[in-house]
């Protein structure tokens, strides 16, 4: 008579630490707020989407507010080191720091088109989210870029530019470009992404830059 195995245990699924269940539910709500905007959203899909309960989602967030919150702070976190640690070493070559910063901007445009559309959802909406969203990541951008441009006109190195001005150009065309290729990616598949970054510095720094004394070397800054 044949011998009847016992059952097999059941594999037990590891249990999420409470970071890694956070760091699920951003993720989750990345994809859903991306789709539907912030009023689009109900925290049972939210719930639904990572695989909890209502009362479990309210445990790590306490809105849907809050959660939306946490992820523009987040990402804002995240670029700003990114681009700090980028651009630090490049402060006094102004080819390689405007091509580094456009080159990271429109990277973030391609590499996480989620969160761009969430960009578009907070300005369609608008309120008390959207101006948060363009105090944290907006105006937070053009002053660390206005800052950086006033130094270099204070070492002589660009013409007496106003440095909010020139922020906000600078900036405007990139972004722009990104949310072109968010949009309509599929007109955009030839497309020279460092091609374009080096044509639209080259003409930004042509209009900049302080100009050489007769007979110097115009290639150090060019």
């Amino acid at each position: 008579m044949p011998q009847t195995l016992p059952p097999m245990a059941l594999a037990s699924t590891p249990r999420l630490t409470a970071t890694e269940r956070r760091a699920s539910i951003l993720k989750a709500a990345l994809k859903l707020f991306s789709k539907r905007g912030f009023r689009g959203t109900t925290t049972r899909e939210l719930a639904a989407a990572v695989g909890v309960s209502e009362p479990v989602l309210y445990e790590h967030f306490s809105s849907k507010r809050e959660l939306y919150e946490a992820i523009i702070q987040e990402k804002c976190r995240e670029r700003v080191d990114s681009a700090t640690n980028l651009l630090t070493p490049l402060l006094d070559d102004d080819r390689a720091y405007f091509e580094t910063l456009a080159d990271f901007i429109l990277q973030r445009f391609v590499s996480e088109p989620e969160y761009s559309r969430i960009f578009l959802h907070i300005g369609l909406e608008g309120g008390s989210l959207a101006q948060a969203y363009y105090e944290r990541q907006v105006l937070f951008a053009q002053r660390l870029l206005a800052e950086h441009v006033q130094t270099r006109v204070e070492k002589g190195a660009f013409r007496h530019v106003d440095p909010q001005v020139t922020a906000r150009m600078f900036l405007s065309v990139v972004v722009n470009q990104g949310l072109l290729l968010v949009l309509f990616r599929e007109n955009f598949r030839d497309w020279n992404r460092k091609e374009f970054v080096r044509q639209m510095v080259d003409i930004f720094l042509k209009g900049v830059l302080n100009q050489a004394p007769e007979g110097a070397d115009e290639s150090k800054n060019l």
